[in-house]
């Protein structure tokens, strides 16, 4: 199968983080079937970052696997002039929850491991998290991802609200 410019200038956009690797086996009449789970997340750290789930009998498949549902469930995001979100925010997903506070210039990314990797893959630089509820590492980078998505611009809300951004306080 021949591939298009469009196609490789494509993969080459986006950055990509294995998050964890998982054995899973399943037990069957003849023995025990091995396979492997990959959670990928892909950013482009301009704005742009998805998650993705892939499960394969090798690993190098099911990172592939999971590198193509995360560009299937890529999200934009708004990204301030620090480098922050625009305003605090709690994600949620399933009984994982993430606090998200904006920063100011030099901060730097304060957080764990699931949610650092969506955070750098998304652009941030300045902001700090704080990971509450479940520790599991999908429902972590899901909620991460969940509550970026109901971040809101200065612009948007005072849309919303029928007024200008001068009277937004």
């Amino acid at each position: 199968m021949k591939r298009s410019n469009f196609d490789t200038r494509q993969n080459d956009e986006f950055d990509d983080k294995v998050v964890s690797i998982k054995r899973v086996t399943k037990v069957v009449k003849g023995g025990r079937n091995m396979r492997f789970t990959a959670l990928v997340v892909v950013g482009d750290r301009n704005g742009r970052v998805g998650a993705g789930l892939g499960k394969a009998t090798e690993i190098p498949e099911a990172i592939r696997k999971g590198k193509e549902d995360a560009k299937k469930n890529l999200i934009s995001l708004p990204i301030d002039e620090n480098g922050s979100i625009p305003h605090d925010f709690i994600g949620k997903f399933g009984s994982a929850e993430v606090l998200l506070k904006r920063s100011p210039e030099g901060t730097g990314v304060i957080a764990g491991g699931p949610v650092r990797n969506v955070l750098e893959l998304a652009g941030y630089k300045n902001i700090r998290t704080k990971s509450l509820g479940s520790n599991n590492k999908r429902n972590v980078v899901l909620a991460t991802i969940e509550g970026l998505s109901q971040l809101k611009t200065p612009e948007e809300v005072a849309k919303l609200r029928g007024i200008s951004i001068d009277q937004l306080s």
